[in-house]
């Protein structure tokens, strides 16, 4: 069976499709097709290549599941050669059948544990590496780029790692390392949804509408431009990897939980965050963005994720789906205060914090990346602007169950878990 490969692929990645450096860079922005083009482009490599094996990396190894784990599969699927690979799950990889090629997958979560890879046939020659902006730290990067891929490949290959990400933030090191410095053995590509010619009128309409309402988000989601720090809202903030459960053993933290409502044109948010209000830090560590979500869907997502039990303030503008998740089994749903303030007030109380950020909370990474205050003729105003900004709302809300909270002093270790809990609930009024 033969397939026509230009009209599955598309146009607008033909010097990505053929190159062959070392270090091959892409950013994009939202909807450029960057991560089904990549996934189309290593299915083909690999079958005309008997030899080579694919890596497959991200950060967090979880996150594979839907997303390069799903797009690889698609893309068999795509090219009508699903019957040739074989998946499984445990371990997580795929099979050329014809040869026994492997595509394994890995999270970066163990650096030196990625290092020992290997595969039986043929060579590890390739690696992929999936938002590559969730890779916090340039010197992790560098161990693992010593050791995969590794040795010497025969003429007929060659070996190459492929990074591929949104640029959220100018700051990132991806961004001085590959993009500032030219190098022979570096090819970088910017690609954004104009090159996608399988998006259809309603999902252009997006980007047109952010274009105009949201010029600084249209940049890096639309555009695939970096982001940039002027006018941010909040600048003390990072990607970082981090054990929420052992924040849990720690005297200083409290988790708190925001949601914000939305149905068509606005998404519904939901954010989780770990604070510490003695130093002043908070970890935000899980979240969900969606729309078109009833409010049955709402409970019963915040119950799958695990927080059903939880207190969650919520938008008080919306009274009667706070009662409606309420009878859906979120029984401590509570509505965050509004008013004349609270908006500045509670922007005010989060820029004290350093906020760390879990890789796999994209949505929040995206929102702090464009929130910024409004620019007028006259300058930047003490206004936010209107816009992506549902998670940060969120957030504001859930905050509001630390205004008045005042951990105990260190004696606390030496109270009992019952103990402490009940003087934080006296604290804070709950």
């Amino acid at each position: 069976m033969t397939v026509d490969l230009p009209s599955i692929v598309g146009g607008g990645y033909g010097d990505f499709w053929r190159c062959r450096s070392r270090y091959r860079v892409l950013k994009g922005g939202k909807a450029s097709k960057k991560s089904t083009t990549t996934a189309l482009n290593f299915l083909i490599r690999l079958m005309q290549h008997p030899d080579a094996n694919l890596l497959v990396i991200r950060q967090v190894m979880d996150t594979h599941r839907s997303s390069t784990f799903a797009q690889l599969q698609w893309a068999a699927a795509r090219l009508s050669v699903s019957h040739l690979w074989k998946t499984t799950t445990s371990p997580m990889e795929m099979t050329y059948l014809p040869t026994g090629q492997k595509i394994l997958f890995r999270g970066f979560d163990d650096v030196y544990k990625i290092a020992s890879t290997t595969v039986q046939h043929g060579y590890l020659c390739w690696v992929w590496v999936e938002e590559a902006f969730e890779i916090v730290s340039e010197e992790a990067f560098d161990t693992f780029d010593l050791s995969v891929p590794r040795g010497e490949v025969p003429p007929s290959l060659y070996k190459q790692t492929t990074l591929t990400f949104n640029p959220w933030s100018e700051h990132h090191w991806l961004k001085k390392r590959f993009f500032d410095t030219k190098a022979d053995n570096v090819s970088t590509f910017t690609t954004d949804y104009r090159c996608n010619e399988f998006l259809d009128d309603a999902d252009r309409a997006v980007f047109e509408r952010m274009k105009h309402a949201n010029p600084r988000r249209y940049a890096v989601a639309g555009r695939g431009e970096w982001g940039i720090s002027e006018g941010l809202i909040y600048e003390n903030w990072a990607v970082e990897s981090f054990d929420v459960d052992r924040l849990a053993d720690e005297w200083k933290y409290r988790r708190v939980y925001g949601l914000d409502y939305g149905y068509s044109n606005d998404p519904t948010a939901f954010i989780a965050a770990a604070v510490n209000p003695v130093d002043r830090v908070l970890y935000v560590f899980d979240e969900f963005k969606e729309t078109g979500l009833l409010n049955c869907e709402i409970a019963a997502r915040i119950t799958r994720m695990g927080y059903g039990g939880e207190r969650i303030r919520a938008d008080c503008a919306e009274p009667k789906s706070n009662e409606e998740l309420r009878r859906a089994g979120i029984y401590r749903v509570t509505p965050a205060a509004k008013g004349a303030g609270s908006l500045l007030h509670g922007i005010a109380r989060l820029q004290e914090y350093r906020i760390a950020v879990h890789p796999r909370c994209r949505h929040t990474v995206a929102e702090l990346s464009s929130y910024a205050w409004e620019r007028t003729a006259e300058g930047i105003v003490n206004r936010p602007r209107g816009g992506d900004d549902h998670l940060m709302d969120a957030l504001r809300y859930a905050m509001e169950d630390i205004t008045h909270f005042r951990p105990a002093p260190p004696r606390a270790k030496r109270m009992t878990e019952g103990t402490v809990l009940a003087e934080e609930m006296r604290m804070s009024g709950v």
